[in-house]
């Protein structure tokens, strides 16, 4: 399956303080056959995994809300963000990841996740893919506060929210993350909640 209209000459590692920054250099063969040599940044930070939990008899769904850095910086007046669960796959397969995060960060154990699609999320400069799951939930599945890991920094606050109130949050501007709106989407088109 490789493309035989490109041809990389050179990887070059910019950064790997947190993740791996690599600038690549290629030659890439245009429609009308003519090559030229082009030159791009990839961020390499591995895949990753997010989840919506939803409770149908209720017509709730779980969110996170946490400080993110890059949306302070770029105008967000607080830097919280509103967002469903997620978490980088490390060594773990996309389910197992979820399983493990939504413990960490919500305090719900699920067993029964669902994958519905998977995505890249800036797929001009981060190789990421992004898999995305649904799961039902109920009280009973609550086994801790959450909040995440401190060994991580994580200081993760858990929303349990009406299900229509935070789709219309998409709207008010409340919820601007990109999985999450397309978690509340998924689970709108397919009347989950």
């Amino acid at each position: 399956m490789k493309n035989e209209r490109i041809k990389i000459k050179q990887t070059e590692l910019l950064s790997d303080n947190w993740y791996t920054l690599n600038k690549i250099t290629y030659d890439y063969q245009k429609a009308d056959g003519t090559w030229e040599t082009q030159s791009r940044e990839t961020y390499d930070r591995g895949n990753g995994a997010t989840i919506l939990l939803y409770n149908t008899e209720q017509k709730t769904i779980i969110l996170t809300r946490q400080f993110r850095l890059p949306t302070y910086v770029n105008g967000n007046e607080n830097g919280m963000l509103i967002e469903a669960c997620a978490g980088l796959l490390d060594k773990d397969n996309a389910e197992d990841c979820i399983r493990k995060e939504t413990e960490e960060e919500t305090g719900y154990k699920v067993s029964d996740v669902r994958k519905i699609f998977e995505s890249y999320m800036s797929p001009g400069s981060v190789t990421e893919i992004l898999y995305f799951f649904v799961a039902a939930y109920t009280k009973d599945m609550k086994v801790s506060e959450g909040g995440g890991l401190e060994e991580e920094q994580e200081n993760i606050e858990v929303l349990e929210l009406d299900f229509e109130t935070a789709y219309n949050m998409i709207d008010t501007g409340e919820i601007k993350d990109g999985k999450t709106i397309m978690l509340l989407q998924y689970a709108k088109l397919h009347q989950l909640v």
